[in-house]
């Protein structure tokens, strides 16, 4: 990978990230005679594998993309920050890890955000802690696991912010994902349950930071998916749970 301290030029394949990360696609460096270009300057063995991509010394695409995979391969670390408090980078393990359960819910809340380790519980609670204003955005592309994130998000608020009354207001709000999913999922090449939809949620808090409600203030439905399919995709998700459950004919 490393030829006398630099990278040499070489064809990369993105892994799946998501949440604050815009994916581009394959790129070819040509690093010769007739490129002015520099090669890619090597960051110390002793930065490889920082939990926040700003520390290394070299920050630059291949070494970003080397960092997170050594992180991920070597450490099973999928969450990686890029900058304290702005970007988290996370890569899809396509397996279920034991890292959301309530006891790793209670050892964030209440932390700074540079004192654990990188994860989405993190992102939440410091916009938990901050409160006024706080949006969290969730971007990728098909398949990195955007609706998983977004919704361990709100599992964090409902747990660490939940309602003061018997409404359950916390429940409701996570009892939503399922019907928005059921009219905007669909298969697609890359993924059998893609969201082909995009929504802003809206969480409303009491001044004793007990969720009270919740309103979905925009649905973007990709609208050309139901009309128009295209080769190899299939559009599922109202017509399934409509009927579902419906009796069979006689």
């Amino acid at each position: 990978m490393f030829s006398d301290g630099f990278w040499p030029p070489a064809c990369r394949v993105s892994p799946v990230l998501t949440a604050f990360c815009v994916l581009v696609q394959p790129l070819e460096y040509q690093v010769g005679p007739k490129s002015n270009a520099l090669p890619f300057l090597k960051n110390p063995d002793i930065l490889v594998g920082e939990n926040d991509l700003t520390a290394l010394s070299y920050l630059h695409e291949p070494a970003v993309l080397h960092n997170l995979r050594v992180r991920f391969l070597e450490s099973n670390n999928i969450y990686t920050y890029c900058g304290e408090c702005i970007v988290l980078v996370a890569i899809n393990p396509y397996e279920q890890l034991q890292i959301y359960g309530e006891e790793v819910i209670t050892a964030y809340s209440g932390q700074n955000m540079g004192d654990m380790d990188p994860h989405i519980f993190a992102v939440a609670e410091e916009a938990y802690k901050q409160m006024k204003n706080q949006s969290i955005i969730v971007s990728g592309e098909s398949g990195a696991g955007k609706t998983v994130s977004a919704k361990y998000a709100m599992r964090y608020f409902a747990t660490v912010g939940g309602s003061s009354s018997d409404a359950n207001v916390e429940e409701k709000v996570l009892a939503s994902n399922p019907i928005m999913e059921a009219i905007g999922n669909a298969k697609t090449t890359r993924n059998d349950n893609s969201s082909r939809f995009g929504k802003y949620i809206q969480i409303v808090f009491s001044k004793h930071y007990h969720i009270i409600g919740a309103n979905m203030r925009t649905y973007l439905l990709e609208k050309s998916r139901v009309v128009v399919l295209c080769s190899r995709l299939k559009m599922r998700g109202t017509t399934t749970s409509s009927t579902s459950c419906a009796p069979r004919p006689a």
